[in-house]
């Protein structure tokens, strides 16, 4: 990523003040806070319909068969470039919004979307293992947490399905960088994933109860989800694995088969005010790239050890990439003989 000051003057796209109509928004599940499109709603005198989603892939999918209704997608920055290189993103240049002044310049030009000419950032996170420290005592700042699980844990470990997370976290584990063309670390990750398999209880987006309740007792986990969950149970707590872990961000964006662009774009503009960035981090945990947010966020939420890398774990820190179609396509063969 590159770190470049927004020195430009902005040209500010001209929005109305007031609207009407519908907007409907397809979004990662349990990340669009209720209060956020009601305020939306009363702000500009629009209904807002929201569809939940449970990984990229199930979008990608979804939006590609056409006639899925949608306005607003929420793409992570790997898939992004593979949306405006299928042509499903409208390029509505969020870069002239009145409230683009607000993007810390850190998260402006982009990689996967070079000035922000189809994406407003939402959150930005880190995907690690979250481990409950009252059943296991030892280092949970590596990824042998469910690649080489201790006894403690046998059994009791969920991994998500997000197969790019899953499958980079083991490329690190046997010293390779993600997105490797290289085929024996591509073998050994898969061995590795296969091996461990058997001391996994699951394979699932398992629900929050069953870590609260101590049903599971670790799992590969996103920062903000770990934090919700130690909220309600203290002896959870996030680990960052030494061999390696993905830091990603989240973008909006509107389809380009929007029915309702004008709304669409009143939301991209909403999104980048600091307070209503502030009440996304606050629901969901995690961090956004909205300067000035920090003054409507909690003291709680901005010391919470997930919200931060600490300074041990930064060099383990990869932000993701975008794989090629190749990669992708080895990726694809991996998870199949991993979830079969």
């Amino acid at each position: 990523m590159k770190r470049l000051t927004l020195t430009t003057a902005l040209v500010t796209l001209a929005l109305p003040a007031s609207a009407e109509g519908t907007l409907n928004i397809y979004n990662f599940g349990l990340y669009t806070p209720p209060e956020l499109v009601e305020k939306f709603e009363k702000t500009y005198d629009v209904k807002v319909t929201l569809t939940e989603y449970d990984s990229n892939e199930t979008a990608m999918a979804k939006i590609e068969a056409g006639g899925h209704g949608f306005d607003i997608i929420v793409p992570s920055a790997s898939v992004v470039p593979i949306y405006i290189e299928k042509g499903l993103l409208l390029k509505s240049d969020p870069n002239t919004m009145e409230n683009f002044r607000n993007v810390a310049p850190d998260w402006v030009d982009v990689s996967w979307d070079s000035g922000r000419s189809y994406t407003v950032p939402y959150v930005w996170g880190t995907t690690g293992v979250m481990v409950n420290t009252d059943v296991y005592k030892g280092d949970i700042n590596t990824s042998d947490i469910f690649l080489n699980p201790p006894e403690e844990l046998k059994g009791k470990i969920n991994v998500v399905p997000s197969m790019n997370d899953v499958i980079d976290m083991a490329i690190y584990s046997v010293g390779g960088e993600a997105c490797t063309t290289d085929k024996e670390i591509l073998k050994a990750a898969r061995d590795k994933l296969v091996a461990a398999k058997p001391h996994w209880a699951s394979i699932d987006y398992a629900s929050f109860e069953k870590f609260i309740n101590e049903d599971l007792q670790a799992s590969v986990f996103w920062s903000g989800a770990a934090m919700r969950i130690r909220a309600e149970n203290s002896g959870f707590a996030y680990g960052y694995p030494k061999e390696g872990f993905p830091l990603w961000q989240d973008n909006v964006a509107i389809l380009a088969d929007a029915q309702n662009v004008d709304n669409a774009k009143l939301f991209l503009n909403f999104l980048m005010d600091p307070e209503n960035a502030a009440m996304i981090s606050e629901y969901t945990g995690y961090g956004n790239a909205i300067v000035g947010s920090e003054a409507f966020m909690s003291a709680e939420l901005l010391a919470a050890p997930e919200m931060t890398i600490p300074e041990s774990a930064v060099a383990a820190a990869h932000f993701q990439q975008t794989c090629s179609p190749e990669v992708q396509e080895l990726y694809a063969r991996i998870w199949t003989d991993l979830t079969k």
